[in-house]
């Protein structure tokens, strides 16, 4: 066996001797039991998870759908970049969620603010689809829609190469496509991206880098 178990771990004995789990001597990608929890992946607002360490390539389509709970008013979601301008970002500001797309001639962005007395970081689920189809992008939040004029109509091809950082990217990486640093505090589930009629789901335990990322458990509540 060559990896942790993803459980909660309590009063454990050697010798009739209880060992003293608050002062560990050492201490590594472990995080306190929860009273009550949900499915998902709890991101401490510290770091991020990176995915598909050869690269993700967006090209002309790309579906994204998950689900966040926050009661953080900024935060990355996602982030998909390139070398060059090519870039696709996803992330929550002011407590409004904006979707950007860099096809290689400019950057357009789709946002979504709450109406009323709403509130996307109340520590409630909701449920994110963010669509890019050729130079068109869309962003769907609770069922709302938003689209947005594109006039760079004759880019089609976001052609990324980078891992897909979800949560937040570390500080030497370069996002073209994000205005945000803050990493993501707060817990996501059902993280899917579709091309085509090949939809993946991501398992977060299987990131090749996670940072302040607890990938089988959510706090019941924040």
């Amino acid at each position: 066996v060559t990896h942790s178990i993803p459980a909660c771990i309590g009063s454990m004995t050697i010798n009739s001797k209880q060992l003293d789990s608050e002062s560990p001597v050492s201490i590594f990608a472990v995080n306190k039991c929860y009273v009550t929890v949900q499915d998902g992946t709890f991101f401490d607002g510290s770091g991020f998870a990176a995915l598909v360490r050869e690269g993700y390539k967006v090209r002309s389509d790309v579906n994204i759908t998950l689900e966040f709970r926050t009661t953080a008013v900024h935060g990355v979601l996602l982030g998909i970049s390139s070398a060059k301008v090519d870039a696709i970002g996803l992330e929550i500001v002011h407590g409004k969620v904006l979707f950007h797309v860099n096809n290689g001639a400019g950057r357009i962005t789709a946002m979504y603010e709450p109406k009323g007395t709403n509130n996307l970081c109340d520590g409630k689920w909701h449920k994110l689809q963010a669509n890019k189809t050729k130079h068109q992008i869309s962003l769907i939040v609770d069922g709302n829609l938003v689209q947005t004029d594109n006039p760079y109509i004759q880019s089609t091809s976001a052609d990324t190469n980078n891992p897909i950082y979800v949560g937040g990217y570390p500080a030497d990486v370069k996002q073209n496509c994000l205005t945000s640093k803050s990493s993501f505090r707060g817990c996501l589930r059902n993280f899917v991206l579709t091309k085509g009629q090949h939809a993946e789901l991501f398992d977060f335990s299987r990131a090749f880098d996670l940072r302040g990322v607890f990938p089988h458990s959510c706090p019941g509540a924040e």
